[in-house]
């Protein structure tokens, strides 16, 4: 027997993503946001509401950085996310945040989050309020990679529970994609 919650957004996993920009005169700032994900080979999605002041500086700059929460950066990356940049224009360095200029775009890199897109604004859609990016580089700090690979277990992501409003570690490897499924043939 199964048990409907309706038309809610419940999905899982749902990483948190935390989405960072410069404002017209330099400043970092960062948010939360967890509705969103890969829509294409080199595309992603996020829903960010047009009131917010990181949709103001993607809007005006054309670029953005989305970087993987961490077990161990839970607590600041709560908090770029109930905090706005309209009333905490320091947010970002109250959140313990230290910018590094990305390379290729217009948008910092948080130096605590060791994984990040860094994108190209391609799109946002005032009536969906969905933004898409163009991901023209991905950012790895080496303290995640094993064997020059990106490691999971390494970065140590979170997950967020929409249902239940709470974050959660990141599971153990369980399979092979790609691999697993042939068994059935």
């Amino acid at each position: 027997m199964r048990k409907n919650f309706g038309a809610k957004p419940l999905a899982y996993p749902m990483p948190v993503y935390i989405i960072a920009s410069y404002d017209k005169d330099g400043v970092p700032n960062a948010m939360n946001a967890a509705w969103g994900g890969i829509c294409g080979e080199d595309r992603v999605s996020i829903c960010v509401d047009r009131s917010h002041k990181t949709t103001e500086n993607i809007r005006e700059r054309k670029a953005f950085t989305v970087s993987f929460a961490t077990e161990s950066t839970l607590v600041p990356c709560d908090y770029v996310g109930i905090v706005s940049g309209y009333k905490v224009p320091d947010k970002f360095a109250r959140a313990g945040f230290h910018a590094e200029k990305s390379e290729n775009v217009d948008a910092p890199l948080i130096k605590e989050l060791p994984l990040a897109f860094e994108c190209r604004l391609i799109s946002y859609d005032d009536e969906t309020e969905v933004i898409i990016g163009q991901i023209v580089n991905v950012a790895a700090d080496e303290s995640i990679l094993t064997d020059g690979k990106i490691d999971p277990a390494k970065l140590k992501p979170i997950v967020y529970d929409g249902a239940g409003h709470g974050y959660y570690a990141f599971g153990k490897r369980v399979g092979n994609a790609f691999s697993d499924g042939k068994q059935l043939k």
